[in-house]
């Protein structure tokens, strides 16, 4: 479609000029002399070209009224009175660019493409970021047991603030969606959001990372470089698997939440940031508090809001509906025939155990829907990695395939307790435990 400027000037000819010029160059012009006919044809304009002096009104106050009834159309303004002052005020004031009368016919040419060029780059920002923000609306985040509920109840209550968030589960179970999810629910979902995955940093290395250096710091800064903590200053942290981080680096993140302060390496200046922290782990970090490998205070300052995500395999429940949703989105993206499951689809699927979570069921369903020659997914063409065994009948194995004894323990456990609907005294009779000894498990495992 061809872009249609609004041109602003008391002067006929040179309306007519620039029309003219405009118009010859593929675009749609509309004129006006005064602010009062402008603001008439503002709203149906990609760009304004505009006078900084009018009859009736500055041209900057004009510019103002401008952003404000169409916030996203680029507005150059022209002078001949063109001053540094008059330049930067217009600038100030959401001018994309300055023009000094008398200018050449090319230099306006290369202005207006300029800033609907600017123009083309914000909208498509706008419209990416938009798209990211429906991407982690809760009906994306497929759920429907009982403890996915809880946590999107939780989500809600506590994604306007800007309390510290710590996500506790397994591998592939979906704490970075979640997080984003926080964030893009959160006031400072139009600021950054920067995940630090801890593991994947060297030691040697994470401090540098995490909070900058300055130019000679050590052998090799040539110039000094903002850590992204500085980068995310407004936004959001996901500081990924917290349970690896050294405990060097451990006490400087306790100052980053304690006080919102942070120091450049090679440098005495402290910088105040506002960063929300938000914290995953797939590691027991009750378990890493006895072992003394992390620290009980910077502990306490991330469990403010503690998240626990259950596995998959404990929540049987949400997997048709997550594997129609994988269905549905991947064969849309790979331009797959298939549009659904079939019933033993479904039920092979539902008896897996699923070590890698959401995250395998993924992968699982898009390696199907490129093998699958049908229109429909049924058993023989879920690909699994190893065939489901729920429990081994010789003495080969003694825990189910993908389990660990502590995912062995806590899904007998929650078995206990939906046998038990809920009641600690019956499960823990089921279990043959006191429900004393019943409530500190549950503490370790964070349901209690």
């Amino acid at each position: 479609m061809k872009k249609r400027i609004l041109v602003v000037d008391d002067e006929e000819k040179l309306r007519r000029v620039i029309e003219l010029h405009l118009a010859s160059a593929g675009f749609d012009v509309d004129k006006a002399r005064s602010a009062e006919e402008a603001l008439k044809l503002v709203d149906r304009a990609d760009m304004v070209i505009t006078d900084l002096r009018l009859p009736s009104m500055d041209g900057l106050q004009l510019l103002s009224l401008i952003r404000r009834q169409n916030a996203h159309a680029p507005v150059v303004v022209m002078t001949a009175f063109g001053t540094i002052e008059n330049a930067v005020e217009a600038m100030k004031s959401g001018a994309t660019d300055f023009l000094l009368k008398p200018f050449s016919l090319d230099h306006l040419t290369a202005v207006v493409t300029k800033a609907l060029e600017v123009r083309a780059l914000r909208d498509e920002n706008r419209q990416l970021k938009e798209e990211l923000g429906r991407r982690y609306e809760f009906d994306n985040i497929r759920g429907r047991s009982a403890p996915m509920q809880e946590i999107f109840s939780t989500i809600s209550r506590v994604a306007p603030t800007r309390a510290t968030v710590l996500l506790a589960g397994e591998s592939g179970v979906g704490k970075d969606l979640i997080a984003r999810a926080i964030h893009f629910h959160s006031p400072r979902r139009d600021r950054p959001f920067v995940k630090i995955n801890c593991t994947a940093i060297p030691e040697n290395l994470m401090e540098s990372e995490l909070f900058g250096y300055e130019k000679g710091a050590f052998t090799g800064a040539a110039q000094s470089k903002p850590g992204k903590f500085e980068l995310a200053d407004t936004g959001t942290v996901l500081l990924d698997e917290i349970g690896d981080v050294p405990a060097s680096i451990q006490v400087k993140l306790l100052r980053v939440l304690q006080e919102r302060e942070i120091e450049r390496l090679g440098s005495n200046k402290t910088l105040h940031i506002d960063v929300r922290v938000i914290a995953a782990t797939n590691q027991d970090l009750r378990a890493a508090l006895e072992q003394g490998t992390f620290r009980e205070d910077l502990y306490y300052r991330l469990n403010v809001v503690p998240i626990s995500i259950p596995p998959l395999r404990a929540r049987r429940e949400d997997i048709p509906f997550l594997a129609e949703h994988f269905v549905k989105a991947m064969g849309a993206e790979n331009g797959s025939p298939v549009r659904g499951l079939t019933d033993a689809a479904v039920k092979k699927l539902t008896e897996y155990h699923w070590p890698g979570n959401v995250r395998e069921l993924q992968n699982v369903i898009e390696r199907s829907l490129v093998l699958c020659s049908g229109d429909t997914l049924d058993a023989d063409d879920i690909k699994l990695e190893t065939a489901p065994r729920p429990r081994a009948q010789t003495g080969e194995h003694l825990l189910p395939d993908g389990m660990t004894l502590d995912e062995y323990e806590q899904s007998i456990i929650r078995e206990a307790l939906q046998r038990a609907e809920g009641n600690k005294s019956h499960a823990a009779r089921l279990l043959g435990l006191t429900r004393n000894a019943l409530r500190y498990r549950l503490a370790q495992m964070g349901l209690e």
